[in-house]
């Protein structure tokens, strides 16, 4: 896949800008649930019940929601075989494992700083 230069207006691209598709993309991707299947995607192709497997907690509606999502902003790949019944799978497209680098990140930060976050909230609810 091929990253597009942005063609649209430069409100549309404003992530400060209420009504932006910037901030709408931001919105969809910045969730728990979205971070998690992206996680649990990595570089691997999986069938539904086998991320939902991964994703402890995931309700079946949740994780239909979110993969839809991330289909329709281009993250996630799905590819329906032709069998009975039909097997489902899902993968991340290479904007998917962009933001999987983002993710990762994300996750490394939780760690380092587990311990101090653990403690402010300790002091904090004393």
């Amino acid at each position: 896949m091929v990253t597009k230069q942005f063609t649209g207006s430069p409100e549309d691209a404003d992530l400060a800008r209420a009504g932006s598709l910037a901030r709408e993309i931001f919105s969809d991707v910045a969730n728990k649930w979205a971070f998690l299947i992206v996680e649990g995607l990595g570089d691997r192709t999986l069938r539904f019940s086998e991320l939902r497997n991964e994703i402890e907690g995931i309700s079946h509606k949740m994780l239909t929601q979110n993969l839809r999502m991330l289909e329709r902003n281009g993250l996630v790949e799905r590819t329906v075989h032709p069998t009975v019944p039909p097997r489902v799978e899902y993968t991340l497209t290479e904007p998917g494992q962009a933001l999987r680098a983002t993710v990762d990140g994300m996750c490394g930060w939780t760690h380092q700083y587990f311990g101090h976050i653990e403690a402010a909230r300790r002091r904090f609810g004393a």
